[in-house]
């Protein structure tokens, strides 16, 4: 069988004017293509030639949402928003394409130079914790997505359907590059703390002299071991999370002066006052400080937070604390001990804690004091035949307490400003439930010689680190 024969060469000349003819039509359907189906551009955006015409819009800031939060504009405009911030707080607007405002504060305004628009644009304010409570906005053009697609996109974009941040951006709503899960030590709720480990002293502060109690909180934003080898940045008052532990009695005022020392907003609230909360607990910027008075009227073991929002944000990263108000008349016990339950939601290693993480109230530890099963490794401390009180406060954000003590039956219960057992009385109780925020205090007297575990009895989040141990010599 014969080859077939070759074909013919083709001069030199015609080749080159072939390739010429085949780019002068590709650049003639990349030509087309711009004008008549613009290719997708980044966070949504579709990239389109300027028109020649620019769109100017205001958009104001306020109560945690952009208004309006849609914006529709002529495909191929240059938009050019107004950002008036109409909060105490501070604000700004960042868009997925890469424009980003000022921070302003409040009745300040800004310009953002968005860009040509050919497609649904997202923005959000990336202040922590600001996107998530619902500070988005929308650009779409006439004829571009619907409301409904707009919707969808924001959605995947934040994650919402998973729980969880977009890709490059943080659960504190930042913008960063996409961080993978936590890098340190996994938490493990039945790991030992290092050899040198102190636990945070849990004994009751002593009543006060004097009836005017003058106390400085600072915010503080720190690093700290929460488990051991798993370390957590955490907002704090004075450093600690829980804050300090103030003690007072019926009729005593206080007069807190806060100091902001972090990197973003935060206030106060303290259950124990009773007060309009627009001024005093309002949220103060990095850098101030706001001083006011509240009289304790009424007794209790009260919760005092951060009041700014998203306070589940706040509280569930360190921003709480306990005020023992006295009872008239309360009777010296053998051992007084604080007890503050509080859930961790770990974010990466080094950040924040995890915003989807509470929404979904899916926590990683649920501790006593601040650190997952402290006591269960260095057990609180009683002799046999002491009478011992505990005060518990749970500031949640989110769990249920159900504190009890194995082995020991409570003669004493005391809840939320409610004598509900006195010793004199024939009845006991095995538990303490309280609910977010709530507080109050058992006592028991250890009958003999031995360690007593004690537990929130929700028994998933004593699994979770919310277990200790009083060792009675």
């Amino acid at each position: 069988m014969n080859a077939p024969a070759a074909a013919p060469a083709r001069p030199l000349g015609g080749l080159a004017t072939g390739l010429a003819l085949v780019l002068v039509a590709v650049l003639i359907g990349l030509a087309a293509q711009r004008v008549t189906g613009p290719a997708a551009g980044p966070g949504g955006a579709t990239a389109v030639a300027w028109n020649g015409h620019t769109t100017t819009v205001t958009v104001a800031a306020e109560g945690m949402r952009f208004h309006p939060d849609t914006v529709t504009v002529p495909a191929g405009d240059r938009l050019v928003i107004e950002l008036v911030n109409r909060d105490a707080r501070r604000h700004d607007l960042v868009l997925a394409t890469g424009p980003r405002s000022a921070v302003v504060a409040g009745a300040a305004t800004t310009r953002l130079e968005a860009g040509v628009i050919g497609g649904a644009v997202e923005g959000w304010c990336s202040l922590p914790g600001h996107r998530q409570a619902g500070m988005r906005l929308t650009i779409t053009t006439a004829e571009g997505a619907t409301a409904e697609r707009a919707a969808a996109e924001r959605a995947a974009a934040d994650g919402t359907a998973a729980g969880q941040p977009a890709a490059g951006h943080t659960a504190d709503g930042h913008d960063h590059p996409a961080v993978p899960p936590a890098a340190g030590a996994a938490f493990d709720a039945m790991a030992a703390p290092a050899a040198g480990f102190v636990a945070r002293d849990a004994a009751a502060p002593a009543p006060p002299a004097g009836r005017l109690h003058r106390v400085d909180l600072r915010v503080r934003e720190v690093q700290r071991e929460v488990a051991p080898g798993v370390r957590q940045k955490l907002w704090t008052f004075n450093g600690t999370a829980p804050g300090p532990v103030l003690r007072g009695r019926v009729g005593d005022t206080f007069e807190i002066t806060l100091s902001n020392d972090g990197s973003v907003d935060h206030g106060v609230d303290f259950h124990a006052g009773a007060l309009a909360p627009d001024v005093p607990m309002r949220p103060i910027d990095p850098g101030q400080r706001l001083t006011y008075r509240f009289t304790a009227t009424r007794a209790g073991i009260w919760m005092y937070h951060c009041s700014t929002m998203p306070m589940l944000l706040h509280i569930g990263n360190g921003m709480y604390g306990a005020v023992i108000i006295d009872p008239p008349a309360l009777p010296a016990v053998d051992r007084e001990y604080v007890l503050v339950q509080s859930e961790l939601y770990l974010g990466a290693d080094g950040a924040i804690g995890d915003l989807a993480k509470m929404r979904a109230e899916t926590p990683d530890a649920v501790v006593f004091n601040g650190y997952a099963a402290q006591y269960a490794h260095r057990p609180l401390t009683a002799t046999a035949g002491d009478r011992v009180r505990v005060w518990v406060l749970n500031a949640g954000p989110s769990r249920t307490s159900a504190f009890h003590v194995v082995g020991a039956q409570f003669d004493t219960v005391y809840r939320e400003g409610r004598w509900e057992l006195r010793p004199s009385g024939p009845g006991a109780a095995q538990v303490l439930d309280l609910a977010p925020a709530a507080g109050g205090f058992v006592e028991t007297v250890l009958p003999a010689p031995g360690t007593y575990p004690f537990v929130s009895h929700v028994m998933v989040d004593a699994e979770r680190g919310a277990r200790g141990a009083i060792r009675a010599g």
